[in-house]
């Protein structure tokens, strides 16, 4: 039977209603701005900062990094569809935007699952954290999540191609993987599995230990161990939330809007969370931040 095969997809987005899109227009460009610029303040306050120069915030640098790519994937082309008439995507950026999502989200699930390990070592194995996180293992751990995630996410998907037929209408902002894959006989159940479950599975064992090892530790330093997890408890809990609600929840979320809300949360409101978490629970980097805070100001009224 003859089919006409889609050249390009149309991007539904939220509503063609152009005073509803001038409002999330400016509503998602304030957060995209917040994002940029609590991210960079992050990672510039790691680097500038010799007493904050080892593993976990070599991990922390790395996440926010992953944040500003997570964001700047999605909201540049959310940003611009709100403000045209023409919501058309080739079907080569969108399988641009498909697969650099799809590798971003899975390297950041294994760095959480690896900054659950630096922490697992920190309080139960503390002795022995200066050998087994060495600088030489630390980078290893910063390089790994990349390849796993090319080669057990975004590999095996170049054998299953997308071919989309008519209509060719994504109900949503993006391409994201369940809506278009909506369109397309590809099962991704089991690269979804991957990229979430098995990460937070890790994460689980990894503080189940540490709360076991806590627990051992007289009450007065219990509360110092656990402030150094809050932050990337926190953290786990939006991120892995959020997708496995949108992956593993009813499969007719993606027959109505929700799918794009999760997405919204996924891809543009956590990457702008993260950095505010990590500040507002973490002593070093708040002092850190107001010191570049006041330092800039000055220099700036200079």
């Amino acid at each position: 039977m003859n089919r006409t095969i889609a050249t390009e997809l149309i991007l539904l987005g939220f509503s063609y209603d152009p005073s509803v899109n001038r409002v999330l227009f400016v509503l998602f460009f304030v957060i995209y701005v917040v994002t940029i610029v609590t991210n960079n303040l992050i990672i510039g306050i790691i680097l500038t900062s010799a007493d904050l120069h080892t593993p976990m915030y070599c991990f922390l640098a790395i996440l926010s990094f992953m944040d500003l790519c997570i964001s700047t994937t999605v909201v540049p082309r959310l940003l611009t569809d709100l403000i045209s008439t023409q919501r058309s995507i080739t079907l080569g950026a969108c399988a641009l935007q498909f697969y650099t999502s799809l590798l971003l989200g899975g390297t950041e699930c294994l760095l959480l699952a690896f900054m659950a390990y630096d922490r697992y070592v920190a309080i139960c194995r503390p002795l022995r954290y200066p050998v087994l996180m060495r600088w030489s293992i630390c980078y290893r751990l910063t390089a790994i999540p990349w390849i796993l995630s090319f080669f057990a996410f975004v590999f095996p998907s170049f054998f299953m191609p997308i071919d989309l037929c008519y209509p060719n209408q994504v109900n949503h902002f993006m391409c994201e993987i369940m809506a278009v894959t909506k369109l397309s006989c590809i099962h991704v159940l089991l690269i979804c599995f991957l990229c979430l479950f098995i990460p937070f599975v890790f994460i689980i064992v990894s503080y189940a230990c540490i709360i076991s090892s806590v627990l051992k530790i007289q009450s007065a330093g219990r509360s110092k161990a656990f402030s150094t997890c809050t932050f990337h408890i926190s953290v786990v809990v939006l991120f892995f939330g959020t997708g496995m609600t949108m992956y593993f929840g009813s499969s007719s979320a993606y027959s109505t809007n929700q799918g794009k809300y999760f997405s919204v949360f996924f891809n543009i409101i956590c990457p702008m969370l993260n950095p505010l978490i990590y500040s507002l629970n973490n002593k070093d980097v708040k002092v850190k931040m107001k010191k570049m805070v006041t330092f800039c100001s000055l220099h700036g009224l200079t």
